[in-house]
């Protein structure tokens, strides 16, 4: 296979799994990455070429959201170590409008909430006789 029949590949590949939904999740991202390291690409230019073919057509990856999701996550925690309704509030805004509609605001939540866990910056500010981080998880039925 020539370089050139390679990246056509590699392009056909993205945007089949990205046509429907013009979103990357993490599944869809490992199936290509995989496939481009059966090609004989490393995984790093592998990366970069997914991000840049993302970029190109419009698409949107979950990793680079998930990456902003904790970016952000770590900066409002960074004061105090702890994330409140406000900051919470915030996050989500920026990131229902980096995803463009791709994902419903239940599945942003959720995205942003499994984010709080996995990075430990699951502690926050409660009202006086309130906890919305809880009853946050609940209703989203991660707690």
């Amino acid at each position: 296979m020539s370089i050139e029949d390679i990246k056509k590949r590699f392009v056909n590949e993205i945007k089949l799994r990205a046509y429907d939904d013009k979103y990357i999740d993490k599944n869809e991202e490992r199936e290509i990455l995989q496939i481009a390291i059966q090609l004989g690409v490393s995984i790093d230019s592998a990366r970069m070429a997914l991000v840049q073919v993302c970029d190109e057509s419009s698409y949107i990856m979950e990793s680079v959201i998930v990456k902003q999701i904790k970016d952000q996550v770590e900066t409002a925690a960074g004061n105090d170590g702890k994330v409140d309704q406000k900051e919470f509030d915030l996050i989500f805004q920026n990131m229902k409008r980096q995803i463009q509609g791709k994902k419903n605001d239940r599945e942003v939540k959720k995205m942003i909430v499994t984010v709080m866990e996995d990075t430990g910056n699951n502690k926050i500010k409660t009202g006086w006789f309130s906890n919305w981080y809880t009853a946050l998880k609940q209703d989203l039925g991660m707690a």
